[in-house]
């Protein structure tokens, strides 16, 4: 029998019979192969260029660029066995074959932008090595002290140039000459269309002179001989290649917000098992509903709701917040937080792509695959430039050669060169993605997470800002303070009654209501045919009886009779800021609840910051005139609307956008939906519904006017940065290529080198990049 006859692979999975093929991944009781399921989940896109997307890495076929991995989407990772590596599945386990725990296999995806820069940091030392020879003897004339003429003669010099320039040009530089091709070929001409032009008319006509001198003409010859361009072409090449080199470490940083994000995630997690026992597990394999300790020092791994014990919890990495946030039974935690003093039980509510840094990645990632309305300009530009450069290059070559001094043609040839060299397309489309790449991922870092790009361009124009009270300007943590009942109503009974109706709706204020009946130890009958009235309050059944709480207008429009004393202490709490509730009983006044939600502290100073930067705030709420009148006194807002309806909040952005602002709007609820849609700009607090989250610009993770002032100053320097970008590419091309083309010649004498071009024009772009960087160290 042969080694294979007596060991045969086993199978991908127990209850498979026949072998599993080698490389292939288990996954629920069907193969795959590993490199294809990658494929249909990793994607590659063009920051230059909209709509080019692939499954598989290389470069753009419009611009040549090399594609950008998109981060967020993640390759399925494959558990395979250290001692024999065929076999591979999707979870976790034990090896058929050996009984080791299957370790998780690293991925290639992640690797890739490391690969590119060290093919190209590979690519550039060869080249250089190769180009200093040919350097030095076409320009031994130029250096003091060396005299190689001496030793070798003109024509062998010649030779030896081809000799180290042509593996510079044919195989170091060979990727450059073969997206210029593809240009060609696909009719997009770019900055590799340019390249192959200028570095391959220099090459080709000095292997030409060469070779057979004697066919060019005595305006091409300078004392008797043709002059020879190999320095030109491969140091050209080499400083593109260096260029090329630093942009792809400098693009490298422009996309690590993702990366730093997904890094935040935990790896594994502590379940808890039917017995009370632990065992540690990925991520990849929990469930909703299962229940996870999470230790002092430790991340919460993911979303859920704490089931027993508390802690104080350090959120910043999400939210921005440096302070830590106690959290205890019952409240919400986030994965990736981390847990720093106590040690708490959680249930688990959200995994895999449902989680809070999942949704996050995901926005990130699109958004910064977005283009902004800015855009359009360069493209129309960009759609020119390259027919415009060769047209400047031809005209550059005619009028060279025919009003040019002695050797005319050469002038020509070498000037027509340094034309096409210098201009540069990349820095015109590099422009703005860039500066949108890095502003998206630093808003994300600080809880700032952008739709697109337009919402970042709108962002900046914003006069107007219209914010709700609660859970804004206040704690969003609104607490009954009073419990007012009616003549001959136990308070028990009205906050039983309150309670339970509240008890079906998630308002800020129905949870306050079943708080304080739980506090009291209040029992909660069940309810029936609930409803929510916009705009005035909740109604339901409970126990046969209709209950409305809500407004004063609804429990008088259904008859109950508010008295002259509740009234007055109605009015008394509402000047102290507080808001009232009214309650009652088909047509029977119950009494009042009086709910207090205290101001921000942060308020204030996020008020004077949003003034500074000439922002009108208009508070719109759906509370009653005294109470919003309180909270807009305390903290000196001049412009406010109380008991706002939703479509008074619609009809409030409209009005304001018909005189010629332009308004944000900030929501939390869906009756928001609407204004936010309307509005300029909608700004969704991430502590909100995911309909007003989807109808926004702009979502903070931390909602408070804190966040909203730096989501305005981080859009306000994104545009600023992009514009320092356009001025400089259209100032470098601008002024490049008339010099490049000899504009400087008649009046001082200087002529641009095509290896000067070549310098500037393989660090413009990184130029570009460099300045978009610096929006990764900006405060916002």
């Amino acid at each position: 029998m042969s080694d294979q006859d007596q060991n045969p692979k086993p199978s991908c999975c127990h209850h498979h019979p026949e072998p599993a093929p080698p490389k292939k991944t288990c996954c629920g009781g069907h193969h795959h192969d590993p490199a294809v399921v990658a494929a249909a989940t990793a994607r590659y896109f063009c920051p230059m260029c909209a709509g080019v997307e692939s499954n598989k890495p290389g470069d753009c076929p419009k611009c040549g660029m090399r594609l950008e991995r998109n981060p967020s989407f993640r390759e399925p990772k494959i558990w395979t066995c250290p001692m024999h590596p065929e076999i591979q599945q999707d979870h976790p386990g034990a090896c058929p074959k050996c009984g080791m725990d299957l370790e998780p296999m690293a991925g290639s995806a992640g690797d890739e932008e490391a690969a590119e820069i060290r093919s190209l940091r590979r690519r550039f030392w060869t080249a250089l090595a190769l180009t200093v020879p040919v350097f030095l003897l076409a320009m031994q004339a130029m250096v003091p002290g060396l005299h190689l003429d001496r030793f070798v003669s003109p024509t062998v010099s010649g030779w030896l140039e081809w000799l180290f320039a042509t593996p510079v040009i044919l195989w170091v530089g060979a990727p450059f000459f073969a997206r210029g091709w593809r240009s060609i070929v696909h009719r997009s001409p770019n900055m590799f269309t340019l390249i192959l032009l200028g570095v391959g008319s220099a090459y080709t006509f000095s292997v030409v002179a060469l070779i057979a001198p004697g066919i060019f003409p005595d305006s091409l010859r300078h004392e008797g001989t043709v002059g020879l361009y190999f320095e030109a072409a491969a140091l050209i090449t080499t400083l593109v290649l260096l260029g090329q080199w630093i942009e792809a470490r400098a693009r490298l940083q422009t996309g690590r917000a993702i990366e730093e994000l997904l890094s935040l995630s935990a790896k594994t997690a502590h379940r808890l098992r039917a017995d009370g026992s632990e065992e540690d597990v990925p991520l990849e394999v929990l469930n909703k509903g299962d229940r996870l300790r999470v230790r002092p020092g430790e991340k919460v791994p993911i979303d859920g709701v704490i089931v027993d014990g508390s802690s104080a919890l350090d959120e910043s990495m999400l939210t921005g917040e440096p302070l830590p946030v106690q959290r205890s039974s019952g409240d919400r935690v986030i994965g990736a937080t981390v847990n720093q003093t106590g040690s708490f039980v959680m249930e688990a509510q959200a995994v895999g792509d449902e989680t809070l840094l999942a949704q996050i990645v995901r926005m990130v990632a699109e958004a910064q695959r977005s283009r902004a309305p800015i855009q359009r300009l360069v493209d129309v530009v960009a759609g020119w430039f390259v027919p415009a450069v060769v047209v400047a290059a031809i005209l550059t070559f005619i009028v060279w050669s025919t009003f040019g001094p002695a050797p005319a043609l050469a002038y020509a040839i070498v000037n027509a060169v340094a034309v096409l060299i210098i201009a540069c397309p990349c820095a015109l489309g590099l422009a703005t993605p860039m500066s949108i790449m890095v502003g998206v991922g630093r808003g994300a870092r600080q809880g700032i997470l952008v739709k697109n790009a337009e919402a970042l361009e709108r962002a900046e124009k914003i006069t107007h800002l219209i914010v709700d009270k609660t859970g804004t300007l206040t704690e969003g943590k609104p607490q009954v303070v009073e419990v007012i009942a009616a003549h001959d109503v136990p308070v028990p009974d009205l906050l039983k009654r309150a309670a339970s109706v509240e008890n079906a709706s998630e308002h800020p204020l129905a949870r306050a209501v079943v708080e304080r009946a739980r506090r009291d130890k209040v029992s909660l009958p069940e309810v029936a045919n609930f409803e929510s009235i916009t705009g005035e309050g909740v109604s339901a059944l409970v126990e046969g009886e209709m209950v409305y709480v809500g407004k004063r207008s609804l429990v008088e429009h259904h008859g109950a009779s508010v008295t002259l004393e509740l009234s007055k202490q109605a009015e008394q709490l509402q000047k102290e800021a507080k808001t009232v509730i009214w309650v009652a009983q088909e047509n029977r006044l119950l009494g009042l609840l009086a709910i207090a939600d205290p101001v921000k502290e942060s308020s204030r100073h996020a008020l004077d910051t949003l003034h500074a930067m000439g922002v009108t705030v208009i508070m719109a709420t759906g509370d009653n005139p005294h109470t919003a009148a309180a909270v807009a006194q305390a903290l000196g807002i001049d412009l406010f609307h109380a008991e706002m309806s939703p479509e008074g909040k619609h009809a409030l952005v409209e009005q304001l956008r018909s005189e010629g602002h332009r308004v944000a709007m900030t929501g939390d609820g869906i009756n928001d939906a609407p204004a936010l849609a309307a509005a300029d700009l909608g700004i969704a607090m991430g502590t909100g519904t995911d309909v007003a989250i989807e109808s926004a610009g702009i979502t903070l993770v931390h909602g408070d006017l804190r966040g909203i002032a730096s989501a305005l100053r981080l859009s306000r320097a994104t545009l600023r940065n992009i514009r320092q970008n356009l001025f400089f590419a259209f100032v470098y091309n601008g002024l490049g290529v008339p010099i490049a083309a000899g504009a400087l010649y008649p009046i001082f004498g200087l002529l641009l080198s095509p290896m000067i071009a070549g310098a500037a024009m393989a660090f413009s772009s990184v130029s570009v990049i460099t300045n978009s960087l610096r929006l990764r160290r900006m405060r916002i």
